[in-house]
């Protein structure tokens, strides 16, 4: 394994920042390369604990001859969002100097060629002069992984269109439970820019079919374990094998995908009317009908009708819900995956 530094300049002068990049050489000219990185958001740390779990298998199967394609694995990809600190608490979301979410404004190459990104000689902010590194770091895999997580949740991908279901065995390899599909432009959030160069070429020079790219929710901001990182490791390393980057007979492949699947506009986001505290009636995971209680928020303590509750517009399952508990009037409460269409789905990427 081989560990580089790469250095991203700051906004002033006297300021720099540095993350990680390791890499291991595969043996096999015509095997698929990977690329993984965690902490996009710089405060999201269950990929980050995947990967440090992740590693010491592949260094085991680098060891032994095992590793048939190049891999390349960012642990922690954003430096400037890591150290964005206010009141011991890390603002690792978006960038404080330009506003903008470090999960979008990629840049939108119309090939797979990285001379097509500015270098550091173009001006621009630090968050802009980092995105390009990342994508300079990432195009030309065939597998992509962005690793995240939500406020709290299920595991879950989120995978394009064109590349579903021929992802399905990933989805069942990683041992994730549930599949969101989207298409179209989102903010040019990474898997996005990952996924554009690849369309604008020829559908037989893209080999859709053999590419991996998605944005892996690993749960909550608070699931970090030990045993959650090691079932993580294993899923990617499972995904790693079944695709042929790394060899090991001892790997089964996996079984057909079982979990939900479901279109990115079924996904009802479920805003709160009034602000107050947050009363939950389910968790991630959890299937409900129409009709059925989802929250009550508390706005008026201890007053008739301080209680406003709210349901289930349709059938459907819970991905994802709010991990504090007090809400602002038009907060986001709840992520559920509706049987159908929402009929107030959002367009574009939700919170990835």
């Amino acid at each position: 394994m081989e560990k580089s530094v790469e250095t991203i300049r700051g906004d002033r002068d006297g300021i720099a920042y540095e993350f990680a990049v390791l890499r291991l050489k595969g043996s096999a000219a015509d095997a698929p390369s990977a690329y993984i990185q965690a902490a996009l958001h710089g405060d999201e740390l269950p990929g980050v604990v995947a990967i440090d779990a992740l590693m010491p298998r592949l260094r085991k199967a680098e060891k032994e001859g095992r590793i048939r394609g190049n891999l390349t694995v960012v642990p922690r990809a954003n430096p400037i969002g890591g150290t964005q600190q206010l009141f011991h608490s890390t603002q690792g979301r978006f960038d404080l100097g330009t506003r903008v979410n470090y999960n979008r404004d990629f840049p939108l190459l119309d090939r797979p060629d990285v001379s097509l990104l500015p270098g550091d000689e173009v001006a621009m902010t630090a968050d802009r002069r980092l995105k390009a590194r990342l994508l300079k770091l990432s195009v030309g895999h065939e597998i992509v992984l962005d690793l995240h997580c939500d406020d709290e949740g299920v595991a879950y991908l989120y995978v394009p269109e064109e590349l579903w279901p021929a992802m399905a065995d990933c989805a069942a390899a990683m041992g994730v439970d549930a599949v969101i599909l989207w298409g179209g432009q989102s903010g040019a959030s990474f898997d996005e820019a990952s996924l554009h160069p690849w369309l604008k070429l020829p559908r037989k020079e893209a080999r859709l079919e053999s590419r991996v790219i998605s944005t892996v929710e690993y749960r909550g901001t608070s699931d970090v374990y030990a045993g959650t990182a090691e079932h993580d490791a294993d899923g990617i390393y499972r995904l790693l094998v079944a695709r042929g980057v790394v060899a090991d007979q001892s790997v089964e492949a996996p079984k057909p995908f079982a979990g939900v699947v479901a279109p990115i506009d079924h996904i009802e986001m479920m805003p709160a009317p009034c602000s107050g505290a947050i009363l939950y009636d389910v968790k991630p995971g959890d299937r409900v009908k129409a009709g059925a209680r989802l929250a009550t928020i508390v706005r008026a303590p201890g007053e008739d009708g301080g209680r406003v509750e709210i349901f289930a517009p349709q059938d459907g399952y819970i991905l994802t819900r709010r991990s504090h508990r007090f809400t602002g009037a038009g907060d986001d409460l709840v992520k559920l995956v509706g049987i159908g269409p929402s009929k107030r789905a959002r367009s574009g990427a939700l919170e990835a």
